[in-house]
């Protein structure tokens, strides 16, 4: 939405087509460098003038990439009209939006960028460092600005059901203090009090944290590169939704990405999105083909990959599973990691990766501990989605041995009680 040239509908379109359901905006005062993150054609990136905001421009030239200066005094109607079309084809294409308010700076380009800068503003806020933009004090008077885009933004997308809010993007990577991170979760809070509830996401961190004080506003807590899951295990016991809504820079081989998806939603996460970098202006069908620097990976192969593993989920009653680590009876060998999804007695959704590609596929033995029953199994290829037929086997209770088709790097397993 930020991005002028950036034809949403076919990417929404294709998201729809390839079976994708969910995506992240940014909608804050935030933008990119083409040089930010040695990122090929990013579409945080516009070009010289086409970046679009909350606020409308002024009648005095200087905004540091093209156009007029900001007057942060005036919302930019436009935009909004954009953002709400944005959601609305969301909407019709069955996809699950996050709407991502704030972003800290992570350096001298994003904030030279930046509508909250003094020098691309006219509203004479006075001084204020990048450092000290997100704060209850200290912050030249942006404070106030923030928490009346937040109202805007929320007053805007009241009438959409396919949305939750974030409230900053990566807040640890610059130290946003907590109470400023609070106070925007009950500002968020309070401009939906009298009409719609949306759910409210905090990101907590890159890999893993334990959350000791959620906030009670939050409902959603995100991390980042959370590969392998174990904060699922360490937060489950919140009874929040755990997500995984950012992933790359592991370079462009789909294998990391799709065993970051598996892995997390498998281990009890409730969401996944990757950095797809095959989207961009002029492919918004993600035909961009990525140069070997790109930092990350994507593309229709692995968003291929990935409804493979929406099918398979969707195969199950999942809403009644849980994770079951202790399913899993002994040892696994070295190098290779399960995980399991299950309804005890009834359902399992298992997972089998390894550390490293091999070169040579080999099988692997899993020791499986069921409940006596009847069962069917079957083995998927999380490569093709093929699914071996139906194994139907009757089982004495205790652990069962399976033996799985060779595979390289992942394969899954589906038990169904009978």
């Amino acid at each position: 939405v930020l991005n002028l040239d950036f034809d949403y509908v076919t990417y929404l379109e294709t998201l729809q087509r390839e079976g994708m359901n969910h995506t992240r905006l940014f909608v804050g005062p935030y933008c990119e460098a083409d040089t930010s993150f040695n990122i090929v054609r990013n579409t945080l990136a516009p070009a010289a003038g086409r970046f679009a905001c909350a606020w409308a421009r002024s009648d005095i030239p200087g905004y540091a990439n093209g156009g007029n200066k900001f007057d942060l005094t005036r919302w930019n109607e436009a935009f909004f009209a954009r953002l709400r079309d944005f959601v609305a084809t969301a909407d019709r294409c069955g996809v699950i939006v996050e709407v991502n308010l704030f972003c800290p700076y992570y350096g001298d380009p994003m904030w030279a960028l930046s509508p909250f800068n003094p020098s691309n503003n006219v509203n004479d806020l006075g001084p204020v460092e990048r450092t000290e933009v997100f704060r209850l004090d200290g912050h030249a008077g942006l404070l106030a600005i923030q928490e009346q885009m937040v109202r805007k933004v929320v007053a805007e997308l009241a009438g959409f059901d396919n949305l939750y809010y974030e409230i900053m993007n990566e807040p640890y990577a610059r130290d946003v203090p907590d109470d400023w991170q609070r106070h925007i979760a009950a500002v968020i809070a309070d401009a939906q009090s009298d009409g719609p509830q949306h759910l409210i996401s905090q990101n907590i961190a890159n890999h893993q944290a334990q959350v000791a004080d959620p906030d009670p506003n939050v409902s959603i807590l995100n991390f980042h590169y959370a590969w392998p899951p174990v904060t699922v295990g360490m937060n489950y016991g919140l009874d929040r939704a755990i997500g995984d809504n950012e992933t790359g820079f592991k370079g462009t081989a789909d294998f990391p990405y799709r065993r970051e998806a598996w892995a997390f939603l498998i281990a009890g996460g409730a969401l996944y999105s990757n950095l797809d970098y095959s989207f961009t202006v002029g492919h918004e069908d993600g035909s961009f083909e990525l140069p070997e620097k790109q930092p990350g990976g994507g593309g229709a192969g692995l968003r291929g990959q990935l409804r493979i593993l929406g099918d398979f989920l969707r195969g199950f009653d999942f809403l009644r599973m849980a994770p079951l680590s202790e399913a899993i009876a002994g040892d696994l060998p070295d190098g290779l990691h399960a995980f399991v999804l299950a309804e005890a007695g009834r359902q399992y959704a298992i997972y089998l990766c390894r550390d490293e590609p091999q070169s040579d596929a080999a099988p692997a033995e899993l020791r499986l501990d069921l409940p006596a029953g009847d069962y069917t199994v079957n083995w998927v290829d999380t490569l093709t989605g093929a699914m071996e037929d139906e194994a139907p086997l009757s089982h004495e209770g205790g652990p069962l041995s399976l033996t799985s088709p060779p595979f390289a790097e992942d394969f899954a397993l589906r038990v169904i009680r009978r």
